[in-house]
């Protein structure tokens, strides 16, 4: 008896109509004889399901708060770039697993290196960015650890390896956040890292930037330490697979060889898709990137 109760009654035509439109047949009432489900009732159906959630959407609409209630308010458009990139961003957040891992670099031999260059002719102070260093250092990571230089097509199943080294840069400008690409930053030396890197800020804030400079990079570097703070979780920029966020560096007492000492040390936060990258091999690229800042003086010979 239970099981008679389950089998809906309609005609293959009715049936083929209901999957037209999305509709569960066994969800319809039918209004022929032993119940049985035609055409009329897939319709009365479908428009039913239709005005429950326009219901819906107005309730919504209608609880939404009315904040000057409260006090004066401001009610202002959202920024186009903010837009832009807050669809890119949510998608990005929803659709990709992600794992953030934090780290410190000592950076104070770098630093000390990068205060004492001076130029042999006039012998005034040569100005470089960390910024260019810690680029110089993620290229030097991201030839050892191909993984974090790839994209994901879930599509064909494939991982797509890049053979370039194109480092997008986070951008803070007054029309929002905007990531340009510093191209082929692994045949430039330090000077022209930092000069670039000068040009396409710059460019972004005037916004004589092209939008292809926005596409097609490696891996990207989102930079909060010249307004402060320590460690935070960046999010991947898709079709990216991996963000380096860097903090402010701070002087801390650190024990070397039984003393204690101060020294420069720069927070890290790595964020990467769990899909192609495992934990471990994200502790390995953060060694990497900490050796390279810290003991590698490879960058004194590319200045």
């Amino acid at each position: 008896m239970d099981e008679k109760k389950k089998i809906t009654r309609a005609s293959p035509k009715a049936r083929k109509f209901a999957r037209e439109l999305g509709a569960n047949i066994h969800e319809i009432k039918g209004s022929e004889r032993d119940g049985r489900v035609v055409e009329d009732d897939i319709r009365s159906f479908v428009k039913e399901k239709i005005s429950e959630k326009k219901d819906i959407k107005k309730t919504i609409k209608e609880d939404k708060l009315d904040h000057s209630l409260f006090g004066e308010i401001d009610v202002q458009k959202i920024p186009r770039i903010k837009k832009i990139a807050g669809k890119h961003l949510t998608k990005s957040w929803n659709e990709i697993p992600h794992v953030t891992q934090h780290d410190e670099a000592d950076i104070t031999e770098m630093e000390e290196f990068r205060n004492s260059l001076r130029d042999m002719y006039t012998g005034q102070q040569i100005k470089i960015t960390p910024l260019a260093f810690i680029i110089r250092a993620l290229v030097k990571a991201l030839k050892d650890f191909p993984n974090f230089n790839s994209s994901l097509d879930i599509e064909s199943e494939n991982i797509i390896f890049k053979k370039y080294y194109h480092i997008g840069i986070a951008v803070d400008t007054p029309h929002g956040l905007m990531v340009p690409k510093l191209r082929n930053a692994d045949q430039k030396d330090l000077k022209e890292i930092s000069s670039d890197l000068k040009k396409i800020s710059e460019d972004c804030r005037n916004l004589k930037i092209d939008k292809k400079e926005f596409l097609g990079g490696s891996m990207t570097i989102s930079s909060l330490g010249g307004i402060g703070g320590s460690f935070f979780t960046p999010i991947i920029n898709s079709p990216e697979v991996a963000i380096l966020g860097i903090g402010k560096t701070e002087k801390k007492q650190t024990l070397i060889d039984g003393k204690f000492q101060i020294r420069s040390i720069l927070p890290l936060s790595l964020s990467y898709d769990h899909r192609i990258i495992d934990g471990a091999e994200g502790a390995r690229f953060c060694k990497h990137l900490r050796e390279s800042l810290g003991k590698d003086f490879a960058y004194k010979l590319a200045v």
